[in-house]
């Protein structure tokens, strides 16, 4: 029974070729996609967030060539290049240009080399940790349609006591990917790849092994890039002020049940179809809906594979998955909102319907099945009419069992992460973000305060979204915080100098002072790093 990601592949060219045969000439549409990094994309907030434009802002990667981002993004590729072209060819490789660039009429490509080298002192356990991070990407595009974008890191380092524990609990590096990992020091790979193509001025066509993130938060509630690269064939269609996103993915789940040991088989995978209406009502506001659906790639019956029932990207998932009386798959609804308050001043939020049952949902006895998750903040840029202060105040809380399910391998979740939030169920969180840009100096300030309710050996409470629902403790009186009571305190503070902006190479520094308390125990991090970083990635490590 072998492994493919076939239907995938036929989706994608079927489409190519209805929409290909269409080859008159149009406008330049946007098409060269922004690998997504929070640190990155709040320096577009001016443009992002900008109360004259209709900016589609909570689909999540944006394009370097879209009309209403592409100045703010040239100037920041930009920063400190001198434009008089009188440094040396070395000064430019390293400071200004990419380390190859190849141009064309109707082609451009480029290749970089990107370290990641830090060293660091865990004061707690009088700790050195490290990364040792080798890495490159391919970039480029053909002509005004296609475009693609490729990376792969080789990496080996030592973390902090938090970050350790969890790589040795869920077998997998934050953010990242499985690898050698039972050691002190742990070694894993790292890869993404994107190809894009632009059908027409409406319809974007993407085929990558990387992530989605849907929101205007930090966090995301309803889809988010946090665990690990996936498969995914991606169209996005644009209308007025109405764009449609459809994403068909395929993941791996390494921790579920095997039904055999046959190596060739390797770990069990899932499906997920998630469709996204986004629409901009006004200039200032918007109003979201998400639905997606998760189902296991084979169980024990058989192999099941893609669900062509779910492939049509126009459809109202709730109704197919329905049809079918016995079925397996899990449903999750949402919305999400936005309203731009003041000029460079916006407020958001996300609501998710994980699971309810209509005649509890207005009770107040905690009926476990009522299971949600949400999300309120604002975000702007110029905080005080700074320029370039970007500011992020943010609330999530999900209750308990949300986006678990009874069979680990449909819930919500992609290489032992979850797909929203990265504490996955049971918690309240605050946190909030500045960073200030002068010149190329970067300064950024996090804090984040979160209680929730930890799994005891042997119960579940609802915190861990891998454990089946079914085991739950009980039925009703189920509250957020329940379990082992737990609170964490994480601030973190880091200064950098921007070295290329081509491929935000940067020296930098920082520090993390963590704290998780309950009764059972109390775990302290005091953490000093330096290094020499590069890419536009997010690696979650405030947890």
């Amino acid at each position: 029974m072998k492994r493919t990601n076939t239907p995938l592949i036929i989706l994608l060219f079927a489409i190519i070729t209805l929409f290909a045969i269409n080859n008159v000439a149009f406008a330049q549409t946007p098409n060269q996609n922004i690998p997504y990094s929070y640190q990155f994309y709040q320096k577009l907030n001016p443009s992002v967030y900008d109360i004259n434009s209709s900016f589609h802002s909570s689909i999540r990667g944006f394009y370097a060539d879209d009309s209403l981002l592409v100045g703010q993004y040239q100037s920041l590729m930009k920063m400190g290049v001198d434009s008089l072209n009188k440094r040396s060819w070395v000064r430019r490789k390293l400071t200004d240009e990419h380390l190859v660039n190849f141009n064309g009429d109707d082609y451009n490509v480029y290749i970089d080399f990107l370290p990641d080298f830090q060293i660091g002192r865990e004061f707690k356990e009088s700790k050195t940790t490290w990364l040792n991070t080798r890495g490159f990407q391919i970039g480029g595009d053909i002509g005004k349609q296609f475009s693609f974008y490729a990376s792969a890191y080789e990496n080996q380092g030592v973390f902090a006591n938090y970050v350790t524990d969890f790589i040795n609990t869920n077998q997998v590096v934050p953010s990242e990917m499985t690898g050698k990992l039972d050691g002190k020091t742990k070694d894993w790979s790292y890869a993404t790849a994107l190809l894009s193509f632009t059908a027409n001025k409406h319809l974007n066509i993407a085929l990558g092994y990387d992530k989605n993130f849907i929101g205007d938060g930090y966090r995301s509630m309803l889809l988010s890039d946090v665990a690990a690269n996936y498969s995914f064939l991606r169209l996005r269609a644009t209308l007025g002020n109405v764009q449609y996103q459809t994403i068909f993915a395929y993941m791996l789940d390494p921790g579920a049940e095997r039904f055999t040991e046959d190596r060739r088989l390797g770990d069990r995978g899932k499906w997920m179809a998630a469709h996204y209406l986004d629409w901009n009502i006004t200039k200032r506001f918007s109003a979201s809906f998400f639905q997606a659906v998760t189902w296991a790639d084979a169980e024990k019956e058989g192999k099941r594979g893609f669900d062509f029932n779910y492939a049509h990207p126009f459809i109202f998932l709730r109704s197919v998955e329905s049809a079918n009386t016995t079925s397996p798959d899990k449903m999750r609804l949402g919305v999400n909102l936005k309203y731009e308050i003041l000029d460079k001043t916006t407020i958001y939020g996300q609501f998710m319907f994980d699971e309810f049952t209509a005649k509890e949902i207005f009770s107040s006895n905690g009926y476990w099945a009522n299971k949600h998750a949400i999300q309120v903040g604002f975000r702007g840029s110029d905080l005080f009419k700074v320029p370039r202060l970007n500011y992020l105040a943010e609330f999530n809380t999900a209750k308990p069992y949300t986006y678990a399910h009874f069979d680990r391998v449909s819930n919500y979740a992609a290489m032992n992460q979850p797909l929203a939030h990265p504490f996955g169920a049971n918690f309240r969180e605050f946190l909030g973000l500045l960073n200030y840009s002068y010149k190329r100096f970067d300064f950024q300030g996090q804090m984040i305060y979160a209680n929730y309710g930890a799994d005891p050996a042997g119960l579940n409470y609802g915190k861990n979204i891998f454990l089946s629902y079914e085991t739950r403790v009980q039925d009703y009186g189920v509250s957020t915080g329940q379990g082992i009571k737990t609170n964490l305190f994480f601030t973190e503070a880091k200064v950098s100098y921007l070295i290329n902006p081509k491929y935000n190479l940067r020296a930098e520094i920082g520090g993390i002072i963590r704290r998780e308390s309950s009764a059972l125990t109390t775990q302290n991090t005091g953490l000093v790093t330096f290094g020499v970083r590069s890419t536009f990635r997010n690696l979650y490590r405030d947890f």
